[in-house]
């Protein structure tokens, strides 16, 4: 236990030392007031007397979470949306858990690099270059990975026992586009003379994909 709290706290110490990506705050505080109906870069302030504790914390990733996708993994994330303290503070935490086998597919995140610290088990990461070079690595628990912002990377358990991770990013709504899901369960969809010209495959590999992708029906 005390190995896990110093891992934890090493975590922490580095997360907080990260370049921010999204713009500096001008003020303490600007806690999020999501139901305003003005667009800004980011989201309007709460009035300071309607500030409490309760904005400012959250226990949603503190035990794994149920997994019951496809793909054997599930995203919790610990970012404004559900921290509205975190707004204007560049910074967000997810927790990933995956079943033995499971995967967290390609994918990216346009505002933020990732830095993962392994909770539990053992994983097989990579990201790829705009040079098209996969850098890899094989990770167990107290170790950390990085994904360098916007690139294509994944995270694979390859074990037959459960593993999971905490992320770091170094904005308070990373955003993240899986690759199947964005080319093949896009509203509108992308064009099927889109898709099979650039995977090389045909109309009905493509359907089939698709099908997959689609929302089921209750």
């Amino acid at each position: 236990m005390a190995a896990f709290l110093s891992y934890l706290a090493l975590f922490a110490a580095l997360s907080s030392v990260a370049i921010s990506y999204d713009p500096d705050s001008l003020q303490d505080i600007c806690v999020a007031n999501p139901s305003s109906g003005t667009k800004v870069n980011g989201f309007t302030c709460k009035p300071d007397a309607n500030v409490t504790e309760a904005d400012f914390f959250f226990n949603g990733i503190a035990k794994p979470g149920v997994i019951n996708s496809t793909v054997g993994s599930l995203v919790t994330g610990a970012n404004v949306e559900k921290i509205p303290g975190l707004n204007t503070q560049g910074v967000s935490l997810s927790r990933i858990d995956y079943a033995p086998q499971g995967l967290n597919p390609p994918h990216t995140h346009p505002r933020a690099t990732e830095m993962i610290f392994v909770l539990e088990g053992e994983l097989d990461v990579g990201f790829i270059t705009t040079g098209n070079k996969l850098i890899s690595k094989h990770v167990k628990i107290g170790e950390i990975f990085v994904f360098p912002r916007g690139l294509v990377h994944f995270q694979k358990n390859n074990e037959d026992k459960p593993a999971s991770v905490i992320s770091a990013f170094n904005s308070q709504l990373p955003g993240t586009q899986s690759l199947a899901m964005t080319l093949f369960a896009s509203t509108p969809a992308v064009p099927d003379n889109v898709l099979t010209k650039a995977f090389q495959i045909g109309t009905k590999e493509v359907e089939k994909i698709k099908s997959r992708f689609a929302p089921k029906k209750p």
